[in-house]
């Protein structure tokens, strides 16, 4: 039994950053010539000059909320449905379409494992001739199609049970007895407690691939009790896998076909290995050519490479979301606020707006770090949150390193009580 997927995960670091790097340039001028959308955001860019991390961090960051608002105006304008992001067209090559609450359109290209979820099966233990019980959702969104075809890359059999009707379920569980699950770690659980509850001989399960949910420590613990080996998949409707968890339990090792960043939230600003902040993805798949595309998502790089021998970088995992914008005093206060505020003074190295108070009687305070600090500073600081935010905010200088590395930027400690 082989104990990787492929070739491509134990190349060296160099080797594959090389790669990556060399395929930059051509999806970056594929993305300009193919996806409508990406041709205005990137229109000025000289694709043949994008060929490091530091070109890469100069162009521009796409969230999910403008690919949002993009596919909303080409809808009402009678246009494309996918905002001009896909380079597919319907036929032979689009082999479905589906929709993420929104409604945000997704296609689906025809090719083997187009969503790059076998690396993931097979590194949580998956393999050629097993039964996978397969219960995320088949109705609209592509959760469950991402999982079942990674199982088909690995070599399974899938079972589509779907979502709900648990008695059925485990029905088929006993009769069938699936060697795999793949759902969300919540009904993995009702399952189990039920088919206790029930004498319902489901031992056949020893593994599990989740996602949609966090997972905790404590819970795949608990999962391990009960004798199956869960691992976290971390796989979006727009990028397919981004990353993967492995018999290591360090974090999840990234997929061999995506870039990733990670950024100061509300920026496209990368920031030093280790530091929370937003997972920005450049997906390397020609049908829909997502180049820095902002996932919302906060996590953090992991140093080393994972004990399994798998050499790709690693992330921590899901942190929380990135977009922290908060209402302050009847008005939105936005992460990118926070950011054009300390960019215009080169001492501050990070900040972290904290909102106090109680309900009616909102307060602000800008903590900031600072190498240098001047008679003045404060009170240009705070003429700056007044310019920026059409807000009063208190400013505190605190020591480097001293405010937490969590990501956020807005802090939202009022009480409401």
């Amino acid at each position: 039994m082989t104990e990787f997927f492929d070739a491509l995960e134990t190349r060296s670091p160099a080797e594959r950053e090389a790669a990556q790097m060399a395929a930059l340039p051509a999806q970056v001028a594929h993305a300009q010539a193919h996806s409508a959308a990406m041709g205005e955001i990137l229109k000025d860019v000289d694709a043949a000059s994008v060929t490091s991390r530091a070109a890469l961090a100069t162009l521009p960051v796409t969230r999910k909320h403008a690919l949002l608002d993009r596919q909303k105006a080409s809808r009402a304008a009678g246009g494309d449905v996918f905002g001009g992001f896909s380079s597919l067209v319907r036929g032979p090559a689009m082999s479905r379409i589906f929709s993420s609450p929104g409604p945000i359109y997704e296609p689906e290209g025809s090719s083997a494992d187009y969503w790059r979820a076998g690396r993931a099966l097979f590194a949580a233990g998956f393999r050629a001739g097993e039964l996978v019980h397969n219960s995320f959702s088949y109705h609209m969104t592509p959760g469950a199609f991402i999982l079942e075809s990674g199982a088909h890359a690995v070599g399974c059999t899938v079972f589509p049970a779907g979502t709900g009707q648990t008695e059925q379920q485990l029905e088929a569980m006993v009769d069938l007895k699936p060697n795999g699950y793949t759902g969300t770690p919540s009904f993995l659980r009702i399952l189990l407690e039920k088919a206790k509850e029930n004498g319902a001989d489901i031992r056949s399960l020893n593994k599990a691939s989740v996602g949609g949910e966090a997972c905790p420590p404590s819970l795949t613990a608990w999962f391990k009790e009960q004798g199956v080996d869960v691992y976290q998949t971390y796989a979006t409707a727009d990028l397919g896998l981004v990353a993967y968890e492995t018999a290591s339990r360090e974090g999840l090792v990234l997929e061999e076909g995506v870039i990733v960043e990670i950024v100061r939230p509300g920026t496209g600003d990368p920031v030093a290995d280790g530091e929370v902040g937003e997972l920005v993805v450049t997906s390397l798949n020609p049908a829909y050519p997502l180049i820095r595309f902002g996932t919302g998502d906060l996590s953090a790089i992991l140093s080393g490479t994972c004990p399994t021998g798998r050499t790709a970088p690693r992330i921590k995992g899901w942190m929380g979301r990135a977009d922290q914008t908060t209402k302050v005093k009847g008005m939105f206060v936005h992460p990118s606020q926070v950011a054009d505020i300390a960019r215009r003074f080169p001492q501050i190295r990070k900040a972290r707006l904290v909102v106090s108070g109680e309900m009616a009687n909102d307060q602000m305070c800008l903590q900031v770090e600072a190498n240098e600090v001047d008679d003045g500073l404060r009170e240009r600081v705070e003429g700056a949150i007044r310019e920026v935010t059409k807000l009063r905010g208190d400013v505190q200088v605190v020591r480097p390193g001293s405010l937490p590395n969590d990501g956020k930027v807005i802090e939202d400690a009022r009480s409401y009580r």
